[in-house]
């Protein structure tokens, strides 16, 4: 029997966050990294990527890529397994919201949106998975949304894809779990980020987001660390192809 403090150990473990240099993507390779992980953290600011290895505890090392770059990609995953090893725990943390409402959607702003929030997310797993398998033991850990499951104004795009990581997070675990890695993913409600600045900039619409909660208000950067661990580490052995909403209640009510 795991020992209850050795549950949500993840040190000795290498981690992969895409998304590392702002947001709740930097908010997860830190905590991973305080937890004892060597942490790989993948975005495409250079500088804020930077301060964020300077900041951090622990093992870290930053790669800095444009995801968005598919034909990149095989490059993109030597630098992520170049400095520890190749990863046991993959976080996809990057994304985007262009917020185009319906007849304004772009191809452009189409394509991206799908490319960074799904596709991805997916090959980039694929690629990472062969060594999960011959370990035995893996974490794939994908970022939903509010929008997997409910429409917003502005969110076709976003909301399409999000719902896309749900069944993906699904379908990983089926392909996967039998080689003992694990895929889930954590829904967030509103969380003060880049992404949600207009949001939380508009104090009546902040307020309402809160009210829409059953405890009453929008997250705190800190309210992701236990749920993440949870899904990085041994503690969810037996979890899988879950959508792990970490909303205050929002998706309840």
């Amino acid at each position: 029997m795991t020992h209850m403090t050795g549950l949500f150990d993840v040190s000795g473990k290498v981690a992969c966050v895409t998304g590392a240099s702002s947001g709740l993507g930097r908010r997860a390779a830190t905590v991973l990294a305080n937890a004892g992980a060597s942490v790989v953290g993948v975005a495409r600011r250079k500088d804020e990527l930077e301060t964020w290895h300077n900041e951090t505890e622990g093992q870290t090392a930053p790669v800095v890529a444009d995801l968005g770059d598919r034909a990149r990609l095989d490059s993109i995953v030597d630098n992520i397994c170049q400095p520890f090893g190749a990863p046991q725990i993959i976080v996809h943390a990057a994304g985007i919201n262009t917020r185009q409402a319906a007849h304004e959607v772009t191809d452009g702003g189409w394509d991206i949106t799908m490319m960074l929030n799904l596709t991805i997310p997916f090959f980039l797993s694929q690629a990472l998975v062969p060594e999960m398998a011959k370990a035995g033991w893996g974490r794939i850990i994908n970022f939903a949304s509010l929008q997997s499951t409910r429409a917003f104004p502005g969110g076709i795009a976003y909301g399409a894809s999000k719902g896309g990581v749900s069944q993906l997070t699904r379908a990983m675990a089926e392909a996967w779990s039998k080689d003992g890695i694990n895929a889930n993913a954590i829904g967030p409600g509103f969380f003060p980020t880049e992404l949600t600045a207009a949001v939380f900039g508009d104090e009546d619409r902040a307020a309402r987001n809160a009210a829409q909660t059953c405890v009453g208000r929008n997250g705190r950067l800190e309210d992701i660390d236990g749920p993440l661990l949870f899904l990085s580490s041994s503690a969810s052995d037996y979890v899988t192809g879950q959508v792990l909403m970490v909303d205050g209640g929002f998706t309840a009510k």
